[in-house]
């Protein structure tokens, strides 16, 4: 019975260490002055957006979903910054995670949101960006480099963030906006 065990013991061990050698390496985090991952998605209103359409602009990316109290809450601030800056400098990218398009366009409507809203619902873009916790919001410079990644909702139109976005813009800042 002991040399059952044991040698059932040796195979659970065996198989454990197989899946681990085998199963694909956990991406190291993207961090700052790393090329952003390339994506193209549907919007809510119809077309695509992509990473290259956007190059030449600051963008902030940002994951939210309906669901999320935390982004409800960001969304307005980010709606005031898209009405301050947003043009061919700037721009705001919403990626909603969110199953339902429908679910989506009622809580635009309900905001009066205005910025582009993406469709991510299988999360590839996420996965890709490595983001599983909403609200997450990431600053890509103009030639497609992360410049930050914000992890949690931020008072995107306070007067810190705007006046450091209008330096990036303006090619006078790093993006190194507060955490």
């Amino acid at each position: 019975m002991t040399s059952l065990r044991l040698a059932l013991g040796l195979a659970a061990a065996a198989i454990v260490f197989a899946v681990l050698l085998l199963s694909e390496p956990t991406p190291d985090p993207i961090r700052p002055g790393q090329v952003a991952p390339a994506f193209e998605l549907p919007l809510l209103d119809g077309g695509s957006i992509s990473l290259e359409k956007l190059r030449g602009r600051v963008v902030l990316l940002n994951f939210w979903a309906t669901w999320c109290k935390p982004c409800e809450d960001e969304m307005p601030a980010m709606q005031r910054l898209h009405a301050a800056l947003a043009g061919p400098e700037f721009a705001i990218v919403a990626v909603s995670v969110d199953a339902s398009r429908d679910d989506v366009v009622q809580y635009r409507e309900r905001l009066g949101l205005t910025f582009p809203i993406a469709l991510d619902p299988e999360k590839r873009v996420s996965d890709a960006y490595q983001s599983y916790r909403y609200p997450e919001s990431y600053l890509i410079d103009r030639e497609g480099r992360i410049l930050s990644r914000y992890i949690g909702p931020r008072d995107w139109d306070a007067d810190l963030y705007v006046e450091r976005l209008r330096r990036v813009i303006a090619g006078n800042g790093d993006g190194a906006l507060p955490e």
